[in-house]
């Protein structure tokens, strides 16, 4: 078998940090948009374990945390390993149009939504407009 060197691997690993080695937080992608009277929030997190995804609100942030184990088969011996493994974190600050008391969140296929209500003080609403023209003529007139 023909052995090909990459000079650029062990770049990749040390800068781009793409080795098992690296114990810093991973990178989560995410998408975050509002839909009527809510916020959602999809991350991606492809090969966690539900379990270990950890959502909390202090005050106003919101920290999401996911542990991905490395994948040890006994008895193989790795070419590549490219697919990261470790800890991931996020955080957002939520502001103060939304409803922390009713965050929920599934995860699915992968992914991670969180739905964040918008607050009822926040939501849009119309305000009546009465009219102070009869109210002052009967004032007027006595």
């Amino acid at each position: 078998m023909a052995m090909s060197f990459d000079p650029f691997s062990e770049f990749d690993r040390l800068a781009l940090g793409l080795g098992s080695r690296s114990t810093s937080p991973r990178f989560m992608p995410v998408d975050l948009f509002r839909e009527r009277d809510q916020y959602v929030l999809s991350a991606d997190m492809p090969g966690v374990d539900p379990g270990t995804v950890d959502i909390d609100v202090d005050g106003q942030l919101l920290t999401i945390r996911a542990q991905r184990t490395p994948d040890t088969r006994e008895g193989s011996k790795w070419l590549t390993q490219e697919r990261p493994h470790g800890s991931y974190l996020r955080q957002f600050s939520l502001g103060q149009g939304v409803d922390a008391e009713k965050i929920s969140a599934v995860y699915e296929n992968g992914v991670l939504n969180v739905i964040i209500p918008v607050s009822e003080k926040a939501k849009p609403r119309k305000i009546s407009v009465t009219s102070g023209a009869g109210a002052e003529q009967s004032s007027i007139s006595a």
